[in-house]
C-alpha cells in the first residue's frame, strides 16, 4: 500500500495543502492503475510517480525538481490496519 508523505520547509502559509495532496494522491492512483480510495504498489512505476509528484511541488510550491528528494518503499497490507483487519 503506498503512503504518501510530503513534508517541506516551503512555508505553506495560505496555500491549500489538502488540493495538493489530493492532485498528487489522484496522480499516484492513476499512475499505478489502482483505485484512489485502495490503492496497492505494483510493479516498476518510480520513474513516473517521481515525475508527476516533482511536477506537481514545483508548480503549486515552487521547489525546483532539484531540490527535493523522493524515498520510494513498498509495505504489505499486512502492515496497515483499517476497519477492524489489516489490508
Amino acid at each position: 500500500m503506498p503512503c504518501l508523505n510530503i513534508s517541506t520547509n516551503v512555508s505553506l502559509d495560505g496555500i491549500n495543502t489538502s488540493a495538493i495532496l489530493s492532485e498528487a494522491s489522484s496522480q499516484v492512483a492513476k499512475i499505478i492503475g489502482k483505485p484512489e480510495s485502495y490503492v496497492m504498489i505494483v510493479g516498476d512505476v518510480n520513474k513516473k510517480l517521481s515525475s508527476a509528484i516533482a511536477t506537481i511541488l514545483e508548480s503549486k510550491l515552487s521547489v525546483p525538481k532539484s531540490r527535493f528528494f523522493l524515498k520510494f518503499f513498498d509495505s504489505k497490507g499486512s502492515h496497515f490496519g483499517w476497519n477492524g483487519s489489516t489490508f
